[in-house]
């Protein structure tokens, strides 16, 4: 199929976004996801996401690197279900990343980490840049007040998965050690519509 027919197929699918929430294609090895961001709720980390993928900075750099399941995090007293995806190396991340963005809290978003929701990855609060994950379930202890993370305050949530959560499964169910993937799926094309 030829990209612009594609690109039309998609705007006839899902509408044109004048005055909504926009949408993210991300077309992978192992299919498709679509993703809308409530850039109306969570403007910063929306507005940070869109500008990779506008600055093309994931262009054949970004990929799905780390799978986290039940069974994979025996260590973790809180047990959580996600995949993670960016830059995967810290080489990659220290030359393409951005300046590092304001923690936007589900308590001040409202966007709490239910299945298919897209959310930021972040050591401290203030710290979230490239690297985003996708829940697979809900995941209450990653919102604000969860126990996931020690100091309480959860992830930026800004989005969620609207078409593509079985590829989202497959992903998380391959192989890994430790949580990363032996073969890491690359995003073979991610663009805004």
């Amino acid at each position: 199929m030829k990209k612009p027919f594609f690109y039309f197929i998609l705007i006839l699918l899902f509408g044109c976004n004048a005055n909504k929430n926009p949408k993210v294609f991300i077309s992978t090895e192992m299919g498709d996801i679509i993703v809308e961001l409530y850039a109306d709720k969570a403007p910063i980390t929306s507005a940070n996401f869109l500008q990779y993928i506008d600055s093309e900075k994931f262009k054949y750099l970004a990929c799905f690197y780390r799978v986290v399941r039940f069974d994979n995090q025996p260590d973790s007293l809180v047990k959580i279900e996600v995949i993670q995806g960016g830059f995967a190396t810290d080489s990659l991340i220290e030359k393409k990343q951005l300046p590092a963005i304001k923690h936007e809290s589900t308590k001040e978003t409202g966007i709490l980490h239910l299945d298919g929701t897209i959310s930021m990855a972040r050591l401290e609060p203030g710290t979230a840049s490239s690297e985003f994950f996708i829940c697979i379930g809900d995941q209450p202890e990653l919102d604000f007040g969860g126990k996931r993370n020690p100091d309480g305050q959860g992830f930026a949530a800004f989005g969620k998965v609207i078409e593509g959560m079985d590829v989202v499964r497959k992903i998380q169910q391959l192989e890994d050690r430790d949580q990363y993937l032996i073969k890491p799926v690359f995003i073979q094309e991610i663009l805004r519509f």
